[in-house]
């Protein structure tokens, strides 16, 4: 089917993990899990445009230079390629969100902001790392 409807807060539920929902030559999409308050990744940037919408928890956005935007439920990030950042779950419980990023998921390239590589993937098998709070 090319049309397919989604509850991306559902899948979170379920799957409990990172869940690609779409990927084709244009675009993909994926819905984050961040289980748990201080859960976060490392600050990179993508080669591709892209956009993240927060449907249940808190989500800071840091940037290099130290400042940082709090996002809620129903606020969306829009990101040109290249620009670095790191997500951090600082609500109270679960963190969902789902991301859109132009082009196929396999032409993506995670940059690191400390290396400046390509350090592709800070995503597991499907899985998002457990990682350590933000110090």
């Amino acid at each position: 089917m090319t049309i397919e409807i989604i509850k991306p807060v559902d899948i979170a539920l379920k799957e409990k993990q990172r869940t690609r929902v779409m990927n084709s030559r244009k675009m993909h999409a994926w819905v984050h899990y961040y289980p748990d308050t201080g859960d976060h990744d490392e600050m990179h940037c993508h080669n591709q445009d892209q956009t993240f919408t927060v449907f249940q928890g808190q989500c800071t956005m840091h940037f290099p230079d130290g400042g940082k935007a709090v996002m809620d439920p129903g606020t969306v990030a829009l990101i040109k390629g290249g620009s670095f950042y790191q997500l951090e779950n600082t609500g109270d419980g679960p963190m969902i969100m789902m991301g859109t990023r132009s082009g196929d998921q396999n032409d993506t390239r995670v940059i690191s902001h400390e290396t400046r590589k390509d350090v592709k993937p800070h995503v597991t098998s499907g899985k998002v790392k457990r990682l350590t709070p933000v110090s």
